[in-house]
């Protein structure tokens, strides 16, 4: 597996979750995550952002196996390396009930929404708030779904079943643009607040890569 080498902030967490990774029980990890796993080749089929791979167990390397669209995060970005090693060790299927929460109705979004705010909403409103044409290509090349709302707003599959919002108003010379993000409400039972803000990165930075 590639490693990005010029991030020891993203590198140490990622060698730490590695190593977990390699002592868990895979049977047990597909059981938990709905992810299916093969024993005789020690894989397992994730998807991920809309994408399908073969994931390996002991050694964690992730080969694609479609080309939904052009930019590979899991094979570019350490922090998507990361949701998807955590995930595997402590994420679980969960069912929505059809509603959403922002970040703040999120289990400890109040502590790191100031992060939040800055790493994933601010970033969303000035890098697309006044080029939604971009932003609505590049939704679109993830197939993602259309939704009611904004200026401009869509749906995407992080893993089966947890969905995140993006909705977007354009600014013009009166007032700046703006965003909102909102999380299908099982995402409490697999992933924590701070992990929250690397999944909006993740999908901001392949956005960004697709426009």
């Amino acid at each position: 597996m590639e490693i990005e080498k010029n991030n020891n902030k993203e590198l140490v967490p990622l060698e730490h979750y590695l190593e977990e990774y390699a002592k868990a029980s895979p049977e047990e990890m597909s059981s938990r995550t709905g992810f299916p796993y093969d024993t005789e080749k020690q894989q397992f089929q994730v998807t991920f952002f809309g994408r399908k791979y073969v994931v390996t167990w002991p050694e964690f390397s992730a080969t694609c196996l479609d080309d939904t669209y052009a930019f590979d995060a899991l094979e570019s970005m350490n922090p998507a390396k990361i949701l998807v090693v955590r995930f595997l060790l402590e994420g679980a299927t969960a069912n929505g009930t059809g509603k959403f929460l922002t970040y703040r109705e999120v289990p400890w979004g109040e502590l790191y929404y100031r992060q939040f705010n800055g790493r994933c909403m601010m970033r969303l409103a000035y890098g697309f708030g006044n080029r939604l044409d971009s932003f609505r290509k590049a939704m679109e090349a993830m197939h993602a779904q259309l939704v009611k709302a904004g200026d401009a707003a869509y749906q995407v599959e992080v893993f089966p079943g947890y969905y995140v919002q993006f909705l977007l108003w354009e600014g013009d010379e009166e007032f700046a643009p703006s965003s909102q993000i909102l999380f299908s409400d099982n995402f409490p039972a697999g992933f924590h607040a701070e992990d929250l803000v690397v999944v909006c990165d993740v999908l901001i930075t392949i956005l960004k890569n697709l426009q």
